[in-house]
């Protein structure tokens, strides 16, 4: 049955408003994050791996050398020096309350935390761990790839299992409001995200980002370490590159590696936390951007709701 005129004009009213609604809703591209002219910068090599990029409260950066038993950190020159040696195979860091580095130990099969002058305290023992983040209650979730688990210690030290059944976790990271974990699956496309509940426990699992993938490594993404900014992107290490997401789990786009080499973590630090640092194999490189990262050390205020 032909539509009458009066008919054809609601029609295209209403598409109308659809495509209006999908305008306005949250946009959030990569020329909001890089920097006209600005590419990756060399920080350090010769390294056997790095990993684990970590901010202190001043902006400093540190990262592991996995194999070289070894966490540096940037002096202020923005050179590279040693922090902790003989560091029991360090991997994932970050930083925690009372400016304390939180750090795996996979050669000692546990968690630990260092001070300032490199003294460390025991977190928790008998544990294979990947990679942590730290809340600003002093909490820590960390990633047991071999198992598939996902760990909890509170900030009384207890332990416990949080979750089981990604196929391999691997990078962990909070939201800003630090109300939602993320844990990255290296064996799939998927970021899948958890509601934390009020006794550390997850809720509501979900495979909420969905990466890209390359013809020569998919299925597999691999996905490693990831950090968020204030607005509340989330950046993770892949074989594609650094890619990027907004707010509501739909893909930004991907900013280019560095180097042909592995792309392990990424963490922003520096002068008002404007600057992307990432790992890459015997690398560590930096990349001065438009947004600022935040420290999970304190709350945060959550971005702004689309």
């Amino acid at each position: 049955m032909k539509r009458s005129v009066p008919g054809r004009r609601l029609a295209a009213h209403l598409l109308l408003i659809l495509f209006a609604g999908n305008l306005s809703a949250q946009d959030m591209p990569l020329e909001q994050v890089l920097i006209d002219g600005e590419g990756w910068e060399l920080v350090g090599e010769g390294y056997k791996f790095t990993e684990g990029p970590a901010c202190d409260p001043a902006g400093r950066l540190h990262f592991t050398d996995v194999p070289g038993d070894t966490i540096y950190r940037l002096d202020d020159n923005g050179k590279p020096e040693v922090f902790v040696r003989d560091a029991g195979r360090p991997g994932g860091m970050m930083f925690g309350p009372g400016g304390k580095l939180y750090c795996t130990q996979g050669a000692k099969r546990r968690i630990v935390a260092y001070d300032l002058e490199g003294k460390l305290e025991v977190i928790a023992s008998d544990v294979r761990s990947n990679d942590l983040v730290v809340t600003g209650k002093g909490g820590v979730y960390f990633t047991d790839p071999r198992a598939r688990r996902v760990w909890y210690v509170d900030p009384q030290r207890n332990k416990r299992v949080v979750d089981e059944g990604i196929e391999r976790p691997n990078g962990i990271i909070l939201w800003p409001d630090q109300g939602t974990l993320v844990v990255a699956d290296t064996n799939s496309s998927s970021l899948w995200t958890f509601r934390i509940e009020k006794d550390g426990g997850l809720a509501h699992k979900q495979a909420y980002y969905t990466m890209r993938l390359t013809r020569d490594k998919a299925p597999q993404s691999g996905a490693d370490g990831m950090t968020t900014d204030r607005d509340g992107r989330l950046y993770v290490a892949t074989h594609a590159g650094l890619q990027v997401f907004d707010t509501q789990g739909r893909i930004s786009g991907v900013i280019s590696r560095p180097q042909k080499a592995f792309l392990s973590n990424v963490v922003f630090a520096g002068k008002g936390l404007q600057t992307l640092y990432v790992t890459s194999s015997d690398k560590v490189y930096r990349r001065k951007t438009k947004v600022r990262g935040l420290l999970f050390s304190s709350h945060q205020a959550p971005p702004a709701k689309p």
